[in-house]
């Protein structure tokens, strides 16, 4: 899109009138870019896993209110709020976990509401700001990696969960985000990527970032996790979030919770990489984020293939909560909240540090 988004990875792409988003469904075999052209194509195609990450999901969808403006734009003022609002409606609805979404929607109506003029300056007035949410992004990710970077030694393997990479962002990533920047800062490190089931996220998409990007990466089944620890093959884990409540509990990819409990039995440093964004300092705690729950097919097979038996009940949520106590920092583009809590969350909003990025 422009020069910050140099990168090995390119999760979007706005041409100024559509949104081309890299479908990760078929990530590593293929590469190829779904085209959305108004609201409804981009909140399906965040539906239905084309874009995932939390801040890739709050980038998309604020190009989706910008669509919809755009397709607007020959109507009068009135007309075209009723449509783009009836956009954001649609958007809101895809996914319910990420707070990033909600958070970027909000920012957009807020451009929304005092807009004047034409459907045509709306529309502009709106794609301005999607970009700006976009740019801010990579901008915030890379301040991330900035003050992650010093908790990784030279040497040092990380292990990761899920993707919180380029893909999961406008570019650089969050956890990913933070590995690359040790990486660029000269450090020789290496990964143990967690195959991440059921979607596989970890698989598909961390490993290939990690093959483009030339950091070693060693893939393992979720499973094997502790064990790995128990060898002493990892010195610290860094994850993304979806979304943090107000106390510091930490919603992500589901398989994070367990993998901070192995992580505090084998006494191993465990960082959450996310944007004051994915803060929402409206949820007390874990318990009332939100969690959804996935098709059961994603459980019982993988494309074409089944391995379970027809009529077998499926549970399937896509994420866990992982509570503050397990946590031993967030790393934000304000810094790292060692030990976060309440106190010193609320510390860090009650001092007018407001999100600047999804």
């Amino acid at each position: 899109m422009d020069e910050l988004a140099a990168s090995a990875v390119e999760t979007m792409r706005w041409t100024g009138e559509s949104l081309e988003l890299l479908d990760q469904r078929l990530l590593p075999g293929r590469i190829v870019y779904v085209t959305c052209r108004d609201a409804a194509e981009t909140a399906k195609a965040i539906r239905d896993m084309v874009v995932r990450g939390a801040p890739a999901i709050g980038c998309a969808a604020a190009f989706g209110v910008a669509l919809e403006a755009l397709r607007a734009r020959v109507q009068t003022a009135a007309a075209a709020k009723s449509s783009i609002e009836a956009g954001i409606r649609v958007l809101a609805a895809s996914r319910p976990t990420a707070v990033n979404l909600f958070w970027a929607l909000e920012r957009m109506r807020e451009v929304l509401e005092p807009c004047d003029g034409d459907g045509a300056a709306i529309a502009s007035t709106l794609v301005q700001a999607a970009v700006r949410i976009y740019r801010e992004d990579i901008e915030v990710n890379r301040a991330m990696g900035r003050a992650g970077e010093p908790l990784i030694a030279d040497g040092a393997c990380v292990m990761t969960h899920c993707n919180a990479g380029a893909l999961a962002t406008a570019g650089h990533g969050t956890a990913l985000g933070v590995i690359r920047s040790a990486r660029d800062a000269g450090k020789r490190i290496s990964v143990i990527a967690n195959e991440t089931r059921p979607y596989l996220q970890g698989a598909r998409l961390t490993a290939w970032e990690m093959v483009q990007e030339r950091i070693p990466v060693t893939l393992i089944t979720d499973n094997m996790a502790g064990y790995v620890m128990r060898l002493g093959k990892v010195d610290l884990v860094i994850v993304g979030a979806d979304r943090i409540a107000a106390n510091g509990d930490v919603a992500n990819k589901i398989g994070t919770f367990s993998l901070a409990v192995l992580a505090s039995r084998h006494g191993i440093p465990f960082y959450v990489a996310a944007p004051l964004s994915t803060i929402d300092v409206a949820i007390a705690d874990g318990d009332a984020i939100p969690i959804e729950e996935r098709n059961g097919d994603e459980v019982t097979g993988f494309g074409d293939l089944r391995w379970a038996p027809e009529g077998v009940k499926v549970f399937n949520p896509s994420f866990d909560v992982t509570p503050a106590e397990l946590v031993s920092g967030i790393i934000t583009e304000k810094g790292v909240i060692m030990r976060p809590d309440a106190l010193s969350i609320g510390r860090l909003f009650n001092a007018d540090v407001q999100p600047s990025a999804t």
